[in-house]
């Protein structure tokens, strides 16, 4: 744990399980899948504390893949802290969210993911 103050680790990866079915809980059926979108970038924007949230197209046709009813319970997802490289932009950081497939949701905890690269 780093000392109160101390400047954060500004590029990080971890990957979270998100519980989509209690966020979309009472929601009608036609705003399902648009809000478990939403909700997806809420949570990125919270867990890694950046404005700018981008949604892979892979997880994005996972949360569609049942039509707008039928949202899945879970989804895994990565989300990387990454730099802007685009110099006049708005944000320094940005938070890629990524589909990480899963054979089971047990069990599974918060992990920060090395990047070895």
């Amino acid at each position: 744990m780093s000392p109160k103050g101390a400047p954060k680790q500004d590029i990080v990866t971890r990957d979270y399980t998100i519980h989509l079915s209690k966020r979309i809980h009472k929601m009608q059926f036609k705003r399902r899948a648009p809000r478990a979108v939403k909700e997806i970038r809420q949570f990125a924007q919270k867990a890694m504390n950046t404005v700018d949230v981008r949604i892979d197209s892979a997880l994005n046709k996972y949360v569609w893949k049942c039509g707008i009813k039928n949202v899945p319970t879970r989804v895994r997802v990565r989300l990387s802290r990454k730099r802007n490289e685009d110099e006049d932009a708005k944000h320094p950081l940005y938070t890629w969210a990524q589909l990480l497939e899963v054979d089971s949701f047990k069990n599974l905890q918060t992990e920060t993911v090395i990047d070895t690269a």
